[in-house]
């Protein structure tokens, strides 16, 4: 796609069209990335609340069923949140690297 630069082509023209090339390809993958990035969202959202609403749920049959000084629910719903943003963590990282590899190609 990309075309090699020519002998005579000034820094200028080069850098030009090396630009006019990235907003092209930009323009071709803007569909991709907004779904892309809504469905991220719903991801990372699903990802936190799940482990959430299900530490909630242990700790509450916890409470019921096994009495204790402290607050099953309260602590399970804590451990929950912590696993849930663990892991919104590892896909957030895991989106970011793949971003940075595809825009490692496309500067090339």
């Amino acid at each position: 796609m990309t075309e090699k630069p020519l002998k005579d082509e000034s820094p200028l023209a080069r850098q030009v069209r090396t630009k006019a090339e990235r907003k092209l390809r930009a323009q071709r993958h803007v569909d991709r990335t907004v779904w892309l990035g809504l469905g991220m969202m719903g991801l990372i959202g699903w990802s936190v609340a799940v482990p959430t609403l299900l530490g909630a749920a242990l700790g509450l049959w916890l409470d019921e069923h096994h009495p204790a000084s402290f607050s099953w629910t309260l602590t399970m719903l804590i451990i929950g949140l912590f696993i849930g943003c663990l892991n919104a963590w590892h896909w957030v990282a895991k989106e970011r690297k793949e971003m940075q590899e595809e825009q490692g190609d496309y500067n090339e």
